[in-house]
Order: structure tokens, then C-alpha cells, then sequence
């Protein structure tokens, strides 16, 4: 287990412009489905949607250290941990919403506010609980985390993307609803796919020691999905804002966790496995939760 905190992953540098370039892409897709005015309407009532914050932001950060404080994991796993829950809500989790049952409207705002948001709180959560949490301490001691230069790679691959999107729907709707489910289609294939090709490239790596996070990762996603759920129950909340806000917090962006982990961490084994293993992981579990919500109608 000790050696995990040694590897590093192959992932060029051509790699990962390649993988900037896919999330923008769909970034921009799902924010085909979004207007001002929903952002406008979120704002008059802005309770789910706060609710959604926190529980993105404060309760999943919260959680995944009390985690670690129990676990005791490797020092780049807890480190990788951290940084997927400091991430914003997951691409997908607008897809798994709808599949759910769950207020697809509410989810697409909380993916674009979230996402906005992850230019100050990603950074500042992985900061804080990094350097709170001793073993994971160190690694950031011996890492440049400029927060600024993660600001602007999470504005040029996601922020710009969202806006243009959005700037496409207002303008020309007609060619946004030609476009939208073609991009959201095709988008999602070409992630999956590079995400099977990289898996590819370091499948020895992998297979070493995904089993090493599995158990790990399969808990912290339960605690993420856990912790939406009580929140928006805690909050008063209806099953319909329920059902989406349980999914945004357990559905998170894994694949700018990656990005950040081979620009800022030059690929840290423990920390790349542990991401790459929630990518595929919390697909596995959204869907299964949705198959099961989507038997009933969500109250609204």
C-alpha cells in the first residue's frame, strides 16, 4: 500500500489538454438546457438551492473528513478523497436526475451555481481540509496549489463553457434545441471513451490498486448521497427538490478532480486511482438510485 503514494500515472500533457477540451465540450451541452431565468426563478425561491449549496460544499467536506479521521487511509487516497468532495456537482447527475424522477430544473441551476462557485470553493476546501487533516498535510507542503491558476483552469473548462451555452440558448433557441441532445449525446461518449483509453494506459496501476479504494470510495459515495438526502430533508424540502439535491451531492465532477490531480499533482497515484475509481463508481450507484425512485412519482 505504501507504494501508491509513489506512482505516478501515464497521462501526457497532450492527454490532458484533450481532457479539458472534452469537459468543456460537455459543459457547453448542458448548458444548452439553461436560461437566466432559471437562475432568476431559483433566486426568488432561493431555499432549495441554498440547501443544495451547503450540502455540496460544508456537509460532504464535513463528512469526508470525519471519514478519513475513522478510516485512516493512505495519505494520497485521503488527499484524492478530499479533492472529489471539494469538486462540483458531476456532469451526469442532470441525466440521473431526470432518470430519478427528481427536479431536472433544480439540478442543470445547481450544476451551473455549483460549478461558478468551484472557481473560490474547490480550491479553498481542498486547502483547508487538506491542511486540517495531518497525514494529507505534507503533500500539500510539497505542492504548488496556486489557487488563482486553479481558478482559471476551472473557468476556461467549465465557467466559459456554461456561459456560452447559455448565450446560445438565449440567442438562437431555435439551434440550441436542434443541437442539445446530439451534444449532450455525443459528448458523454466521447468522456466515457477517453476515460476507458486512460484506464487502458495504466490498467497494471489500476488493477494493483483499485481494490486498495473500492471499499473506500463505495463509503464515501454513500456518505455523499446520504448527506444531500438529510440535508434537504433536514431543510423541509419536497421528495421532487429532494431526489435532485441527494444526486448533485453524489454525483460529483470527477473529471476535473483529474485535471486538477495531473496539472497540480503531477498524477499522484493514490490520488488519480481514488478519482478515476469514483468516476465509474457513483455512475453505478446514481443509476441504481434512480431506477429505484423512478418506480414511484416524487411528491411535490
Amino acid at each position: 500500500m505504501t507504494d501508491i503514494d509513489a506512482i505516478r500515472l501515464n497521462f501526457s500533457p497532450g492527454s490532458l489538454m484533450l481532457l479539458n477540451a472534452i469537459l468543456a465540450i460537455v459543459m457547453f451541452s448542458i448548458a444548452l438546457d439553461l436560461k437566466p431565468s432559471d437562475f432568476r426563478a431559483l433566486l426568488r425561491t432561493p431555499k432549495a438551492l441554498l440547501t443544495g449549496m451547503v450540502a455540496q460544499f460544508l456537509v460532504l467536506p464535513v463528512l469526508t473528513f470525519g471519514m478519513l479521521l475513522v478510516t485512516n487511509p493512505q495519505p494520497s487516497i485521503a488527499l484524492g478523497l478530499i479533492l472529489v468532495a471539494a469538486c462540483p456537482g458531476g456532469n451526469i447527475s442532470n441525466f440521473i436526475t431526470h432518470r430519478a424522477g427528481g427536479n431536472s430544473a433544480l439540478s442543470v441551476s445547481m450544476t451551473g451555481i455549483a460549478t461558478s462557485a468551484a472557481i473560490f470553493m474547490t480550491p479553498f476546501n481542498v486547502a483547508f481540509w487538506g491542511n486540517l487533516y495531518e497525514p494529507t498535510r505534507a503533500i500539500l507542503r510539497q505542492t504548488t496549489l496556486d489557487p488563482v491558476s486553479i481558478a482559471i483552469t476551472v473557468f476556461f473548462m467549465l465557467i466559459l463553457p456554461l456561459i456560452l451555452g447559455i448565450m446560445v440558448n438565449v440567442r438562437r433557441p431555435d439551434l440550441a434545441a436542434r443541437i442539445r441532445k446530439t451534444m449532450q449525446r455525443i459528448s458523454m461518449v466521447i468522456f466515457i471513451g477517453f476515460v476507458v483509453l486512460a484506464l487502458a494506459a495504466n490498467w497494471s496501476f489500476f488493477l494493483s490498486f483499485a481494490g486498495a479504494v473500492a471499499g473506500l470510495v463505495v463509503l464515501h459515495n454513500a456518505l455523499a448521497l446520504s448527506g444531500g438526502y438529510l440535508t434537504a430533508t433536514a431543510a423541509r424540502l419536497s421528495d421532487y427538490d429532494r431526489r435532485a439535491i441527494t444526486i448533485e451531492t453524489g454525483i460529483q465532477n470527477s473529471g476535473l478532480g483529474l485535471v486538477l490531480i495531473f496539472t497540480f499533482f503531477g498524477g499522484l497515484g493514490g490520488m488519480a486511482v481514488a478519482a478515476a475509481f469514483w468516476g465509474i463508481w457513483h455512475a453505478i450507484s446514481g443509476l441504481a438510485l434512480a431506477a429505484v425512485w423512478s418506480r414511484r412519482e416524487a411528491r411535490r
